[in-house]
């Protein structure tokens, strides 16, 4: 029987270990959540919507133990999982609250006495949830699949099984009937046999691009509908009429959140020739100005990598960049000591081509790009196999226009490139398809049922 095993990357000590589900819960789960959909999908609005909103209250009332959970088995600050459960209430609220608005139907005119298209649920739904934001990718994934009247089925990463364990209880103790939200600790070779079976009706997938092509292809080989939200190597553009200093102060923020080890963050900082060296020197003071430490002290902003393997990985990836040509300004050493720490680390020269540049980097690695003018910072800017997220520093009127050149899914101008409940959020190209967040979300594990009814007009 295979394990799921938390460390701390704080100490490289193992915190927790839970047995693998076994073929037999694996099918116990499913059924609960096939059982409780026949009762759920019929709910009113208001039934679901209490349920989360009593979710909601009890992830604020135990904030410090959910936010504790987090920085033990994957590292992340204890202020930033503060606000992690934080944001995972908020998405529960937003969907009580205008889930039946999102799902009104839709009136149109047709032949018919009365035309419509109504938005059904469609059964127990999965979701494969990566570790770097165990709460809030919980909450976006289960909160509008619930509220449209999906049961949900929660396959978390193996590597953060306290936290998965604490959201089910969530739920069980705000009420939830059995089956409605069920959480699945399977190991990862079980994935597709979970996908395969007859009772899941689709699967919500966030991770790498790699694993994101294995889910899509398991998902349409059975006909099931699927969301892919995937890697990304962010560009972020700074031109020359861009307020530098605001600028680099939100460049530095995005950079190091979650010691990095976030798909939207800013990767590809591309930065126009007139104002390089300015701009290189804000963001250098910033950085090295970072607290790095243990991620349960209250001052500490950038804690370890999750993992030693994404360390190696992350080292490669600057070791690489810097033998191709890249100056390394800050950082770009492994710490000697206990943990998975990296320093945050500043290369400049980066071209295309070089490891930092052509793969995601999942760490505190700011990558600095020099464009000629605003046409070379697209050009840069789209240069990825990626397409998550972007974001552009320049007057309002000229980021708003290069927002339509750049491919990708979402485009912050002049501010930090966030996900928020109101707004849709995913990618095109390799980091994926399909919508998360807002009225879209919702929409995605529906059934747009259309409704002809007669007699037929003239």
């Amino acid at each position: 029987m295979s394990t799921l095993i938390a460390t701390d990357p704080t100490s490289g000590e193992i915190v927790r270990e839970i047995p693998a589900a076994t073929a037999s819960d694996i099918d116990s789960v499913i059924a609960r959540a096939e059982a409780a959909y026949i009762r759920w999908g019929r709910e009113t609005f208001e039934r679901r919507a209490q349920l989360l909103r009593d979710v909601a209250a009890r992830l604020r009332a135990d904030v410090d133990e959910h936010a504790m959970l987090m920085t033990e088995e994957m590292g992340k600050p204890i202020v930033e999982a503060r606000a992690e459960v934080g944001k995972a209430a908020w998405a529960a609220d937003h969907y009580a609250d205008n889930a039946e608005r999102y799902l009104a139907s839709d009136v149109i005119e047709s032949d018919a006495t009365r035309s419509y298209v109504q938005y059904l649920p469609l059964g127990p739904v999965l979701g494969v949830l990566p570790w770097n934001a165990p709460y809030w990718l919980a909450f976006r994934f289960a909160a509008p699949a619930l509220m449209a009247g999906n049961t949900t089925v929660l396959k978390h990463d193996p590597h953060v099984p306290g936290c998965a364990a604490a959201i089910d209880r969530v739920f069980r103790e705000a009420g939830a009937p059995d089956g409605v939200f069920t959480t699945l600790p399977a190991a990862t070779a079980d994935v597709e046999r979970v996908i395969r079976d007859r009772r899941i009706k689709a699967v919500s997938f966030t991770g790498s691009d790699r694993a994101g092509a294995a889910v899509a292809s398991i998902a349409g080989s059975e006909i099931k509908p699927s969301v892919l939200e995937l890697g990304g190597s962010d560009p972020c553009i700074v031109l020359r009429d861009a307020d530098l200093e605001a600028a680099a102060d939100v460049v530095a923020l995005s950079r190091i959140i979650n010691a990095g080890q976030s798909c939207i963050a800013a990767k590809r900082i591309i930065v126009e020739r007139s104002v390089h060296d300015e701009f290189v020197e804000l963001l250098r003071k910033r950085l090295a100005a970072l607290v790095v430490g243990d991620p349960r002290e209250e001052a500490t902003q950038v804690g370890p990598i999750a993992r030693a393997d994404l360390r190696d990985n992350l080292h490669r990836q600057v070791a690489e960049s810097v033998a191709a040509g890249a100056r390394c300004l800050l950082g770009g050493e492994i710490p000697t000591g206990a943990g998975f720490f990296y320093p945050v680390t500043l290369l400049t020269d980066v071209r295309l081509g070089m490891a930092a540049c052509a793969e995601e980097t999942f760490g505190p690695v700011a990558a600095v790009l020099v464009a000629v003018d605003a046409e070379h910072a697209v050009d840069l800017a789209n240069a990825t196999p990626y397409g998550l997220a972007a974001s552009v520093w320049s007057t309002a009127e000229r980021g708003e226009a290069l927002a339509r050149e750049i491919v990708a899914g979402q485009v912050a101008v002049n501010g930090i490139v966030k996900t928020d409940p109101r707004l849709p959020s995913g990618g095109v190209k390799r980091s994926g398809y399909g919508r998360e967040l807002g009225k879209a979300g919702i929409h995605e594990f529906v059934n747009a049922q259309q409704v002809w009814v007669g007699p037929k007009r003239d």
